[in-house]
């Protein structure tokens, strides 16, 4: 699956399951990291791990399973799928790692039309 339709769908797993603040974010021009950042807050610890666990059910279910996953204890998990990686936070672990602060320089991408298809 294309790097850009396996984010819209992850874009569309986090929004069903009320995940707040999604970023959508193009890093393909400035690292050969991945192509694509999707940054999402979870309200509590229980919600943060509940986003992870659908968003990695529902990708199995289309073939994508995550390469690494990252801080499944911790109010920041990390979903790695190579070309697209997602970030789970906690609304304070959001704040105070701030990556899209970080990656400011970045394409940041409307979501409006991909979680209303």
């Amino acid at each position: 699956m294309e790097s850009f339709e396996l984010a819209k769908k992850i874009i569309k797993i986090l929004d069903e399951k009320k995940g707040e603040e999604i970023r959508f974010i193009r890093i393909s021009e400035l690292t050969v990291l991945a192509d694509y950042f999707i940054i999402v807050n979870g309200t509590s610890n229980t919600h943060v791990r509940a986003l992870a666990e659908e968003v990695e059910e529902e990708t199995a279910k289309l073939g994508a399973t995550p390469r690494n996953i990252e801080g499944r204890s911790t109010g920041w998990i990390l979903l790695d799928y190579g070309d697209v990686v997602v970030h789970v936070f906690t609304p304070q672990d959001r704040e105070y790692y701030s990556l899209e602060r970080l990656w400011s320089d970045a394409a940041f991408l409307a979501i409006d039309d991909i979680v209303s298809e």
